[in-house]
């Protein structure tokens, strides 16, 4: 056995994987690994072992490995790899990184370790350099000490000093002077932004820049206050400025995330109330500025100029690029690195998510370009030294909240606006986001960039329907990349039309339901009349269910079927006048695949008992599902032609068959 390889099983066995449940898997996505945070050393010890892996590949450049959960809630935490010159990993590798995680034994991570290798023609004895880093979360600290086990990690320390100083000398440089047009106060999630900012601010001789921050929310020696009521997240999503410290009308504000590469503007007004300047903010004010200094500069002819945006961006953002900035505009999948990847064909590629990540990219001939050509006038020189001292001022590699909230105050005040100002360039559409769990988010494929359902079969085309009944309207529908949902976006001319328009899918054509699988059902006896909400959260939205619920013996009574017909994200909500129950069709995650019956309680299954019914139920013929799932309590097997007899009885059973 080599040394490595025994080294490898040794350390792996003191920090041992977590193993998910049957058919899950980890996955390395836009984020890399995320997951709650005790579930981290394993992975980020294996997360090591190909960061190691990737910079022998690279001819021993150094690699990172960044431990981190971002804007998400102290109680997570993640861990990705992060490429020589700043940039995500390359795509190629998240698949190795997926099967290095997910090996199943030590054993089997030696033998994944070893394959990539050879396969892809790694030396192993090669020197590896990978440094590391971590948020203030409390779990990190342990999670960094993994990968450095048995990973020749390089060992010096990194100075910031460098970041400091050329980030402190292009805002001088770029401001030339101007003034800033009020204080900032900075809201830092209580992560690292907080002392990282303070430090910097050191920096900025007050004799160049009058620059009048105060920082907030920086506790990070409390790592359960991170991204808790406050940060860019909370308020993009909430809509309204951190109750602490509490909102000064009028203040001029900005949030950071727990990882400081979200930045969110905002402030609230005295008469019109909470105002926010997003990410679709920035991209369009970036673009406008840019745009006008490389008009001055002479080089219009010379740089394309492009914007990169996603399906959440506001229409409005895009209708005001594209037809008042005269500037195009691409749309990508979710995740910056495919924006990130869309921006490096242009010259000067601007791109920002709505929730404020983002950044510029300068080509390399842009650059140049800044620092060679001639002026022909002071005014052509002074849009020269701006370009110049913003390449230098932006963070290219990837999302930095510090460096873009720099971006922004110099370009206010080279424009001398206010937030007010700013915000009056156009009119957000009003626009909703809604969260809808599902049981299989994969059954939800796009196309067109995330802004069109390719499947289930029939839901794009009842999207298409409801959005022609709205003026200035879209909307569209796509999985989470970290968890079992949906995502609803709606965007119409007013606010209660956009509300109505996430909220109203219509229903489709229904067929006949095949499986009791994944169904609860739920028998309420008391009371008037009540809704039957249905919810498919396996999304086989094609279906068509019969309840019979009797409760009530008389020689009059009939079976009162009740046919169900699932939207395109698997609800339904219909008013009976028969019997009163409510009916969920729903997973159950820890025990899947389940039928429960409780309330009125039937013959065949006591109460609270429960039963499953196997996959290979899926193909089963309607008439013996029933039959089939009593079967597995090892009860007697009931027939449906028993059904009328049992309800007559008045016993309170309900069948649930087929239609």
């Amino acid at each position: 056995m080599e040394n490595h390889d025994r080294a490898i099983l040794e350390a792996s066995a003191k920090h041992p994987i977590v193993p998910l449940e049957k058919g899950k898997f980890y996955t390395y996505g836009t984020a890399g690994f995320r997951m709650k945070a005790d579930l981290l050393e394993g992975i980020s010890f294996r997360v090591g072992l190909l960061a190691s892996l990737r910079s022998r590949k690279l001819n021993g450049q150094a690699i990172g490995v960044m431990i981190t959960a971002s804007h998400n809630p102290a109680a997570d935490n993640g861990v990705k790899i992060v490429d020589p010159l700043g940039e995500m990993l390359e795509q190629d590798w998240e698949r190795y990184a997926t099967a290095l995680v997910n090996a199943t034994s030590d054993e089997q991570l030696v033998e994944v370790y070893n394959r990539l290798a050879t396969d892809l023609k790694i030396d192993l004895k090669a020197s590896a350099k990978v440094v590391y880093g971590r948020d203030t979360r409390a779990l990190g600290t342990q999670a960094g000490h993994s990968p450095r086990r048995r990973s020749r990690v390089y060992q010096d320390r990194v100075s910031e000093l460098g970041y400091y100083e050329k980030l402190a000398g292009a805002f001088v440089r770029a401001m030339k002077g101007r003034r800033i047009n009020g204080a900032l106060q900075v809201d830092c999630a209580n992560g690292v932004g907080g002392p990282k900012l303070s430090e910097f601010l050191k920096h900025i001789p007050k004799d160049k820049v009058n620059f009048d921050v105060k920082v907030v929310n920086d506790d990070v020696l409390r790592p359960e206050l991170l991204n808790l009521d406050c940060g860019a997240d909370f308020v993009k999503t909430k809509q309204r400025a951190p109750p602490n410290p509490k909102p000064q009308p009028g203040l001029r504000s900005c949030s950071l995330d727990g990882d400081a590469d979200r930045l969110i503007y905002y402030w609230q007004d005295p008469e019109g109330g909470f105002v926010m300047l997003d990410g679709d903010r920035i991209s369009s004010l970036a673009a406008s500025f840019i745009g006008d200094l490389v008009e001055s500069a002479g080089l219009k002819d010379d740089l394309r100029i492009g914007v990169v945006q996603t399906a959440y961006a506001n229409g409005a953002s895009t209708n005001y690029i594209t037809q008042h900035l005269k500037l195009p505009v691409i749309c990508t999948p979710t995740g910056v690195k495919h924006l990130h990847h869309v921006a490096q064909g242009f010259d000067i590629g601007v791109y920002f998510e709505a929730n404020g990540h983002g950044t510029v990219l300068f080509s390399p001939d842009a650059l140049t370009a800044f620092k060679t050509k001639e002026p022909q006038s002071p005014a052509q020189k002074d849009a020269l030294d701006t370009l110049a001292a913003l390449g230098d001022l932006i963070n290219q590699t990837v999302g930095d909240a510090i460096s873009d909230a720099l971006m922004v105050e110099v370009i206010l005040a080279h424009k001398n606006w206010t937030l007010r100002d700013w915000a009056m360039t156009y009119a957000d559409l009003p626009n909703r986001l809604v969260r809808v769990e599902v049981g299989n988010k994969d059954l939800f494929q796009t196309t067109d960039a995330e802004r069109r359902l390719s499947a289930p079969e029939g839901a794009q085309d009842e999207i298409d329907q409801a959005v022609k009944k709205y003026k200035d309207a879209r909307s569209f529908a796509r999985a989470s990349g970290t968890e079992n949902a949906c995502r609803v976006y709606a965007e119409a001319a007013s606010r209660s039309e956009a509300n109505e328009l996430a909220e109203r899918p219509d229903p489709i054509p229904a067929t006949t339901i095949t499986t009791l699988s994944a169904l609860h059902v739920d028998l309420h006896i008391e009371g008037s009349p009540r809704p039957i909400h249905a919810q498919d959260r396996n999304l086989n939205r094609n279906r068509s269910v019969s309840l019979f619920s009797p409760l009530r013996p008389s020689p009059r009574h009939q079976h009162h079927p009740h046919h169900l017909r699932f939207d395109p994200l698997g609800r339904y909500t219909t008013t009976t006048t028969a019997d009163n129950f409510v009916f969920e069709m729903e997973e159950d995650i820890q025990e899947r695949e389940r039928l429960r019956l409780a309330g009125g309680v039937p013959k065949y299954i006591s109460p609270g008992s429960s039963g499953e019914v196997s996959p290979d139920l899926a193909s089963t013929p309607s008439d013996s599902i029933l039959g089939a799932w009593h079967s597995k309590l090892g009860e007697e097997t009931p027939k449906l032609g028993d059904a009328e007899e049992r309800e007559e009885n008045g016993t309170g059973e309900v069948l649930l068959v087929a239609s």
